[in-house]
């Protein structure tokens, strides 16, 4: 097989060797050289289903050219010949000894249908994995007029490589990815997250009445760990129907032991005193940063998954359908979170500055909450 040269240059890196897969294409097209017409039987593959350009090249070129006479193809080069010359076409450096180098690193040319999958295998790795950077990339682009709906765009885009990979490769019970890949921590905008999830909790907890319009919106949404503590403080005093304000509110959260952190109290009432716009507004803005960390973290533990070859294609199917299994959750809460409010009335609501907070009393709402 042929081997990777070292630079002549010092102090230059040395060029790392080629993939696995490399000396795979070299097999297969070997294979097809030396016997043409084994082609039929190296199905699912195209010439983009190689992981170098002058591969492409012979791949195309080999199967679109007519195939030789088996006996004439066997006493002389004229079809590797013409071979050659399409495959430059496309890749102008090609050498001529290379397909004879091909031809040489075969093992067996019966053995192309093997090859063929695991080139087919290989290209499923690699397509997953940049559909998977695409949506990493498509979560941080700033210039996006609609970031969520982009988003989801691209993950719904996602699913269907990993759809299409479980059509030519269908998964099998417990083909669970290797567990040692771990996807990094999303990095949202922490000090506009911060800032926002304060307004968030200070207006629920002046105007109460309105928590129940945001069911869709969970703790683990917000960033903060006591953030997500006070919304569960929040949600449970509506939900026993109990007063709720500043005070109610930091009491439940001892109650729960969220005041162990050496919270101030004071800097909790003081936050929790600040409430603006409306509970709707501040939630939507809370789920759709929770939304775009849950669809990088998707993406990252994909592409974890698919760096590593160890894993098969199987396994990346039921790893990659269990990811996107979170995009799918929050998907739905913010279809939700969307369709409470009618688009103009959030907008009145986010430009309009809160009245003066209000407490609830507990039987006052008691005969409004039974009729619910």
């Amino acid at each position: 097989m042929p081997h990777t040269p070292e630079p002549d240059d010092e102090g230059l890196d040395p060029v790392p060797p080629p993939h696995l897969v490399f000396y795979v294409e070299q097999a297969l097209l070997g294979a097809l050289l030396l016997d043409p017409h084994r082609v039929d039987e190296a199905s699912g593959i195209g010439p983009d289903s190689f992981s170098t350009a002058a591969h492409a090249a012979i791949y195309r070129a080999i199967t679109s050219l007519p195939r030789p006479d088996v006996a004439e193809h066997a006493k002389n080069t004229r079809w590797l010949d013409r071979v050659l010359a399409a495959a430059r076409e496309q890749a102008r450096g090609l050498p001529p000894s290379y397909l004879h180098t091909l031809v040489q690193v075969c093992p067996w040319p019966r053995h192309a249908p093997a090859y063929a999958r695991m080139v087919e295998a290989e290209h499923a790795r690699r397509r997953l994995q940049a559909a998977a950077e695409r949506l990493v990339h498509t979560v941080h682009d700033v210039s996006l007029t609609h970031p969520v709906q982009t988003v989801l765009t691209e993950a719904d885009a996602l699913t269907k490589v990993v759809d299409d990979i479980a059509h030519r490769f269908p998964p099998r019970a417990g083909a669970l990815p290797r567990a040692n890949t771990s996807a990094p921590p999303a990095t949202p905008n922490t000090v506009e997250a911060v800032e926002e999830e304060k307004i968030l909790l200070a207006t629920a907890t002046a105007y109460p009445s309105d928590i129940a319009s945001v069911r869709w919106l969970l703790p683990d949404d917000l960033i903060l760990p006591l953030h997500a503590g006070l919304w569960q403080c929040l949600t449970a005093l509506d939900r026993r129907n109990e007063p709720v304000d500043p005070v109610t509110v930091l009491w439940e959260a001892q109650q729960r032991g969220l005041m162990e952190d050496a919270s101030d109290p004071g800097d909790v009432l003081r936050m929790l005193a600040e409430p603006a716009a409306s509970v709707e507004h501040w939630g939507e803005r809370a789920l759709q940063r929770s939304l775009l960390a849950t669809a990088e973290h998707t993406a990252r533990r994909i592409e974890a998954y698919a760096g590593d070859r160890a894993n098969t294609p199987f396994q990346l199917v039921v790893g990659a359908r269990r990811a996107l299994a979170d995009v799918t959750s929050v998907r739905v809460r913010w279809r939700h979170s969307t369709k409470a409010t009618p688009p103009l009335q959030r907008r009145l609501e986010a430009t309009t500055r809160a009245r003066p907070p209000t407490t609830r009393a507990p039987l006052a709402d008691r005969s409004t909450r039974a009729t619910r």
